[in-house]
């Protein structure tokens, strides 16, 4: 259990925390699926290239 002045240092520190945790910007549901699917395509698109060099690798010969 905090005792004496430790507890009020841990309750100014709190309350700086969230004060500053309230000035930053929310994002909306609609920016956060936008974020989403774009984050995925990307995924994506790596994924799709990582299969493609592994393919022509393996064509080539180079594959184990």
């Amino acid at each position: 259990m905090t005792r004496g002045n430790q507890r009020d240092q841990d309750r100014l520190k709190a309350q700086k925390k969230a004060a500053a945790n309230a000035k930053k910007p929310k994002e909306s549901a609609s920016s956060l699926a936008k974020r989403k699917e774009a984050d995925a395509e990307v995924l994506r698109a790596k994924q799709k290239k990582k299969e493609e060099e592994k393919a022509a690798a393996t064509a080539a010969g180079g594959g184990k």
